[in-house]
């Protein structure tokens, strides 16, 4: 599809649908009060948590250990409570760092991780699970989700006999974690394909920017669901997932900040790899105001004449892309 050839009428429906509920959502705050970082309910769970989360992939890339353990406790200082990782984070680097970041601070956060059987059992969920909480140091989690779903292959094995759903299922009767949910950025078509079996998901992570490929994706397919069924709607890629956007000027880091959390959106999970990233983020979110219909409107409009490369701006979206290293 040639979006950049949409008739305006289309357009503007697609906005529409991709800022559905946008005024009305209970999730979204009113602005920024007293200079802290906003937080909005975790889908049907009497909780809140904040509006950006720090990723465990780039908190294990900084300068240096101490730097990222001090990312870790300058965020909570700050208010963000939402901790995010991954199993597969290079290699387990990125739980050991943060696990190293939260100790002694663990109950102040909202604690999250992925699990990476891409297709694999109950039984090697369960394992990797024990190795996330021996690398975070924590006895449980808040939210264990499974981590980048991307074929039909991996849907039906996870909800195969013995499959990893059974594992999320085992997990929070053993009381290892609070609430589950299944993460992915390929197509939102996996996305629909989990939500259509019916399980008793508590949060969904997915791509949420203001340049997607395709206009009937994540914001105008999968998102309406999610806020349907009272699932908690996390965000992820605000900036492609490498900057690029920013790098050649094409975007700011607070325009993609700003345009995903004016979505019905719980939180967006943001990649730092330096204190000077953090604290940047942390003065957009800190004075965060959403962007009106009319501004989201004029950025989407801007990129849909645009983009014209899944390869160069949303390389998430390639088959067989996953962040982290593979099983």
């Amino acid at each position: 599809m040639d979006r950049a050839k949409l008739p305006r009428r289309d357009f503007l429906k697609g906005v529409s649908a991709a800022t559905a509920g946008l005024a009305l959502s209970s999730v979204l705050p009113a602005e920024a009060s007293g200079g802290g970082v906003p937080r909005r309910k975790f889908g049907r769970a009497n909780e809140e948590v904040s509006i950006i989360g720090v990723g465990g992939h780039t908190l294990a890339t900084t300068a240096s250990e101490a730097e990222s353990i001090r990312m870790v406790h300058e965020a909570i200082n700050a208010g963000v409570n939402f901790m995010d990782n991954a199993w597969e984070y290079h290699d387990g680097r990125g739980e050991e760092v943060m696990g190293k970041g939260l100790k002694g601070w663990r109950d102040r956060v909202f604690l999250a991780t992925k699990v990476c059987t891409h297709g694999k059992d109950r039984k090697v969920a369960m394992r990797m699970l024990e190795e996330s909480l021996h690398r975070l140091q924590t006895d449980h989690l808040d939210l264990w989700s499974i981590h980048a779903i991307a074929s039909d292959e991996e849907i039906a094995a996870a909800f195969a006999p013995g499959g990893v759903v059974e594992a999320l299922d085992e997990a929070r009767k053993q009381g290892k974690t609070r609430y589950v949910g299944f993460t992915g950025h390929t197509s939102p078509k996996f996305h629909l394909a989990m939500l259509a079996h019916g399980y008793h998901f508590d949060a969904v992570l997915m791509p949420l920017n203001a340049f997607e490929p395709e206009r009937r994706g994540f914001r105008a397919e999968v998102l309406p669901q999610l806020n349907q069924q009272g699932i908690a709607a996390l965000g992820m890629k605000s900036l492609g997932g490498d900057a690029r956007m920013v790098r050649e000027g094409k975007l700011t880091a607070e325009q993609g900040l700003r345009f995903a959390l004016s979505l019905p959106i719980t939180s967006l999970m943001v990649g730092m790899k330096s204190l000077d990233n953090l604290r940047a983020n942390l003065k957009t979110v800190q004075n965060f105001k959403p962007m009106s219909p009319s501004e989201m409107e004029a950025l989407t409009t801007r990129f849909a004449g645009l983009i014209n490369s899944t390869d160069r701006f949303c390389h998430y979206q390639l088959p067989g892309y996953r962040d982290g290293e593979q099983v």
